[in-house]
Parts: structure tokens; sequence; C-alpha cells
């Protein structure tokens, strides 16, 4: 019987050497990447990762209706684009809580980098700086908050799920306020983790995170399927409710904004519990299935909210098309997974960096040939819903 960290070993050793493969292979020039497209990065990906661990950053929740959703649904968007507008020169550049980036293009919370390139949250930290934009370390990051925070000189957010031992969840908001993070993100749809079937039928392995050594284990032994599920399952609070937020605020002096906001009668309790942003975010389709695509909800947020914090957008956001989308229908900024993880296992530190690129290259070109001179001159009616278009035709 092979050891669980035996088989995580094996598992590493694999991964550097495909890693190494693949660095030669594209070395040699096999291989092209066309830098407008999405779609050759996921296949890169899926070429230089093993396949669990494809599998854990390319998969939803069960049928992956709302996996599909996420970007389908901004396909039924189309735009309504100005003419005769000087846009010799379009600016992208925005402020999210009083932090001045590049564009409104912000780099999501995602676990586990480490499984995608040897250097992991450090390597998506660097090119966040590079780009000028803001990057969220996830709760389940394989580099420390310290190792990120000393890589380079960037605005950091950091993500947060409260485990069931609060104390350990205090220790790390103070670690992230100490070492210079600007804000956190607390994700609030995850009582128990969503039925990821690729990652039970792979029995996806958890691992020791170092944020955690001294603190608890984060590895679990499970034959029965996803040991990240039963590691969910067994150190994450379902008794999380909107009566914490009192308590988080009283650990931490950083603004707080809550991740997997879906509706406008949560939006409206979160203003009334004081958080400082929503995210309006169905977790990258992995969690409850059949629950709408981010996009379609955004506006029923925004309405509800009001103006009185800033809502940021999360899911499915593939060219920057979609991106001015999200701003039309109220985002103040969107947040990008999937992509960056993808061009992280592809190309490294320079994968990232030419995904966040590509997307403000894009988006700059669709605000130009819409007659947006800058992101304030994006408004509601440079869109059309799909509701909208079907009633046009009544």
């Amino acid at each position: 019987m092979i050891s669980s960290s035996s088989h995580f070993s094996s598992l590493l050793f694999l991964r550097k050497l495909s890693h190494t493969v693949f660095v030669l292979f594209r070395m040699q020039g096999r291989w092209h990447l066309s830098r407008s497209m999405f779609s050759e990065y996921q296949k890169l990906a899926k070429e230089a990762l093993p396949k669990m661990y494809y599998d854990f950053y390319a998969g939803g929740a069960e049928d992956e209706y709302s996996l599909k959703e996420n970007v389908e649904a901004f396909h039924r968007i189309t735009f309504r684009p100005r003419v005769l507008v000087d846009v010799s020169r379009v600016d992208l550049s925005t402020t999210i809580l009083g932090y001045n980036i590049s564009s409104p293009i912000m780099i999501a919370p995602t676990a586990y980098h480490k499984l995608a390139n040897p250097e992991g949250e450090i390597a998506t930290a660097r090119a966040a700086a590079a780009c000028n934009t803001i990057m969220v370390l996830s709760f389940m990051s394989t580099c420390t908050v310290e190792e990120v925070a000393s890589s380079c000189n960037a605005v950091r957010f950091f993500q947060l799920y409260v485990y069931k031992r609060r104390d350990v969840a205090a220790l790390l908001v103070q670690r992230a306020e100490r070492n210079g993070y600007k804000a956190l993100v607390l994700t609030v749809d995850v009582p128990r983790l969503g039925r990821r079937e690729a990652d039970i039928k792979n029995k996806m392995i958890s691992v020791q995170l170092k944020n955690f050594d001294g603190l608890l284990s984060t590895k679990v032994a499970n034959d029965k399927g996803s040991n990240l599920e039963a590691l969910a399952n067994e150190k994450f609070d379902a008794s999380l409710s909107w009566e914490d937020l009192a308590w988080l605020r009283s650990i931490t002096n950083l603004p707080i904004l809550i991740k997997g906001i879906l509706t406008g009668d949560d939006a409206i309790k979160a203003v009334e519990v004081g958080v400082s942003g929503i995210v309006v975010s169905n977790h990258g389709a992995r969690q409850l299935d059949y629950s709408p695509a981010t996009i379609s909800v955004l506006e029923e947020v925004v309405h509800a909210v009001r103006g009185k914090i800033p809502v940021l957008f999360d899911g499915g956001i593939r060219r920057g098309t979609d991106v001015f989308k999200a701003l039309a229908l109220g985002a103040q900024a969107v947040l990008v997974g999937r992509p960056v993880i993808f061009g992280l296992a592809a190309k490294g530190e320079y994968g990232v960096k030419r995904v966040i690129d590509m997307l403000k290259d894009e988006l700059e070109l669709t605000m130009a040939l819409s007659g947006c001179p800058s992101l304030k001159d994006i408004t509601r009616s440079h869109v059309r819903t799909e509701r909208e278009q079907l009633h046009s035709m009544l």
C-alpha cells in the first residue's frame, strides 16, 4: 500500500517532470500561442499538468451546468456601440478601495498554485505587480502570506475562510494585516464543499499548507473520494452567519469584502452589516450547480446596493469583451481565476502576465470600438441583455 505522503511526492515529481518537458518543447518552438485565445492557454495547461491537477482547476460541481453558463451567459449579451467619439486615447485605470490599478482586472483567489507551477503564488504575485493590479491571495495558498508579501511590492488582498478553530482564522488575519495586505475577502459560499465529481473520481489530494505549519494539519487521508472535500468538511465552520461579521471586524482594522453574493436580498444584508464591498460570485461554479451564471445576477446586486459600496464581479471572464459587459452592468472591477491558473501552468509568471495583458488589450479595443475613452464612459446603455433582446421582439 502506498502512503499518502509517498503518493504526493510521486505526483510532485511527475508535475515537475511534465513542466520541464513542457518548457523544453516550448523552447524548441513546437507550440505557437495566439495571445488572444484563452482556449490555447487552457489546452497548453492541460498538456502540462497531471490529470488530477488539471481536473481540479478546470472542473465544476456535479453536472457542471453553472460552469458552462458562467461563460455562455456572456455570449447572450450584445453591444450597443457609439460612434464619432474621440477615442484617440483610452484610459483603463481605476481605483479599488482607494488603491490605484492599471485596469479593472484583478486576480481572483485560487488554491494550490504550486500544483500549477513550482514557484506557486510568488510567480502570480510578481505578475500582478508587473501588471499593476491587485491579487487576492487564497487562504489555501501553497506559499505563506509572508513569502508572497516579500516577493514584490504590490497591493494585495487576503481571502479568508473561517475554520471551526476561530483562533486559526484570527491568526491568519493578523499575519496578513502585519504583512501589508490591504483588505480581507471573506468567502461565504462554502459551509460545505460542493460535489466536485472529477475530484472525487481522481481522489484529489489535500496537501499540508505552509500557512498552517505548527497550527493544524491540512492533510486528510480519505480512501473514499476527494481528500480536499474531506478536509473542507472537517475544518470549515458551517455555523458561520451574518452575526459573525461583528467578530471578524473586532479582530482586524482591514476593510472586509464578502465574496459569494448572488441575490439582492443578501446584498442588502451585506450593506447593513457594514462590509466595504461585495464580490458577486458562484465560486467558479464549483459549489452549488444550477446556481445562476454570475453575469445574470450582477445587475440585481448592483441595484440592491444602490452605490453604497463597490460591487466586484467574479465568474466566466474569458475575454476583454466580457470585462466590458460586466462593467456596463455595474461592476467596478472583475476578478479572473481560471485564465490566470492556466497561464501559470503554461508559462509561469510570464504566462500570468500575458493573460492579464491580453484581457487589458481586448478591453481597450472594445472600449474604443464602443466609443468609451474611459471607464466612466461605459454605461448600461452600451449593452443589451438577452431579456431586452427578447422584449424587443414582442
